[in-house]
């Protein structure tokens, strides 16, 4: 099932370097857009479920998020196995666009079901951003596979940098228009998400997942008939006649799960993404209750701010370099990299105590560590899966990364609460470790492994 779109053909052949040069600056222009209606929803989705259902909920309506991200992946990947990415893209846009929508609402009604359900559903704009990095890939050259889904998480950045100073103008307008206050910045989020579902339905043409999967089909050597009746219906067939290409039945998550199972590479960047995840959530959802043991009330939020930007260049600022890094050292090099980081957060962060400085450091070192897995693998697991199943066992990637991360989020409060923050990062670096034995375990002889 290996797929080399460079090998030659002599039938007629999309210009497949130009469709994908097409691909990356539609995806890059839409993850800004996506990033930004993301990113605004997050910055006040906290304070907005205080003032509605009370600061004890807040946390668990923020998490409705991520659990709806994790979840919607389900839904968004079978319908980009059977019917391309562009479907998929969109209808997780406008699926996050109904949940900004319903958000607005409980903000105006007071009604906290509805709350949660928006916040739910609000979650298909992360699940979109996420798929992206994906698509970026279906048709890239294996050489430069890393540096391209790379570039498509980096496009994250300009969103999460931009997104502040747009909550605040959006506050400050729709305030005026009679909304109640925080519910102007979701109302700008759905307008994000409608904006970026409108962009990729009328322009990512051709579906870059449907060309690969004709260009795989069309590479596939024909087997000669052999009965009568099969040669003279051969013989009959139009000469031309297109190449259909369907999405095999049952790709759902089982078939992801059982084709992840046998391949070693698969496993690999399954983990490598769930792990890094885990990590990154346990250890930074708590940092800015750990500000607040050592600062006052008037300093917390200005060095929550400070910290937590740092962590989120850290994240996505040097994806570009993780990317070529991915590219020219290999995958299971820089996801070890990345294992070594996670660890040398833990490691830093635990151990700064109250200073302040040291603890962003080792802030900075979760997010190149997170990075590091999330690149490497994704691009790992992208190419070790054949193209029929591949947006099935993408869309389990992402629903265990989300799940993963949600668990790590409520875990993590427990575990402060009752044994503090160094026990924290200790917990964190302990569950990073396995995948240090995963990453140098060698690959059998004859497993089905990475694309050729």
């Amino acid at each position: 099932m290996a797929t080399d779109l460079t090998a030659p053909s002599t039938a007629a052949r999309p210009d497949i370097a130009s469709i994908q040069r097409r691909t990356l600056r539609l995806l890059f222009t839409t993850q800004i857009v996506g990033g930004v209606g993301v990113t605004i929803g997050i910055a006040v989705g906290a304070l907005l479920a205080a003032r509605i259902a009370g600061t004890a909920v807040a946390g668990v309506a923020q998490s409705a998020g991520v659990v709806g991200a994790a979840l919607l992946a389900v839904p968004v990947t079978r319908i980009m196995a059977r019917h391309g990415r562009r479907p998929g893209l969109v209808v997780a846009y406008a699926v996050g666009a109904v949940g900004g929508v319903l958000v607005v609402l409980s903000a105006v009604t007071h009604w906290i079901p509805l709350l949660f359900l928006g916040m739910l559903l609000f979650g298909g704009g992360t699940a979109a951003n996420l798929q992206a990095r994906y698509t970026a890939v279906d048709l890239a050259e294996p050489a430069r596979r890393g540096r391209q889904l790379s570039l498509i998480v980096w496009a994250t950045t300009i969103g999460a940098v931009a997104a502040p100073n747009f909550a605040a103008l959006a506050d400050r307008v729709t305030t005026g228009w009679g909304l109640p206050p925080l519910a102007g910045p979701f109302a700008f989020s759905s307008a994000a998400f409608v904006l970026a579902a409108v962009v990729l339905l009328g322009l990512l043409r051709p579906d870059p997942l449907l060309t690969a999967r004709r260009l795989a089909a069309a590479d596939t050597p024909v087997v000669p008939p052999t009965d009568a009746a099969a040669t003279a219906a051969v013989a009959e067939a139009p000469a031309a006649a297109p190449v259909t290409v369907r999405a095999p039945r049952g790709a759902g998550m089982r078939a992801a799960w059982s084709v992840v199972r046998e391949r070693p590479a698969a496993r690999l960047g399954v983990a490598a993404v769930a792990v890094g995840h885990l990590v990154m959530v346990a250890v930074m959802a708590m940092t800015p209750v750990r500000l607040g043991e050592s600062h006052a009330d008037a300093d917390v939020l200005r060095l929550v701010g400070i910290v937590l930007s740092l962590h989120i260049a850290g994240m996505y600022a040097f994806s570009p370099v993780v990317g070529w890094l991915t590219d020219r050292l290999g995958r299971r090099a820089v996801i070890l990299g990345g294992v070594g980081l996670l660890l040398a957060a833990c490691a830093v962060a635990g151990t700064a105590g109250h200073h302040t400085p040291r603890l962003s450091v080792g802030l900075v070192l979760l997010g190149l560590g997170w990075s590091g897995t999330m690149v490497a693998g994704s691009t790992l697991l992208s190419e070790s899966v054949p193209a029929g199943v591949r947006p099935s066992v993408q869309g389990f990637c992402d629903l265990v990364m989300g799940l993963a991360g949600a668990a790590a989020a409520v875990v993590s409060g427990f575990v402060m609460q009752f044994a503090g923050y160094p026990v924290l990062t200790l917990l964190a670096a302990v569950a990073a470790a396995p995948l240090v034995a995963l990453a140098l375990r060698p690959v059998p002889t004859g497993a089905p492994d990475e694309e050729g």
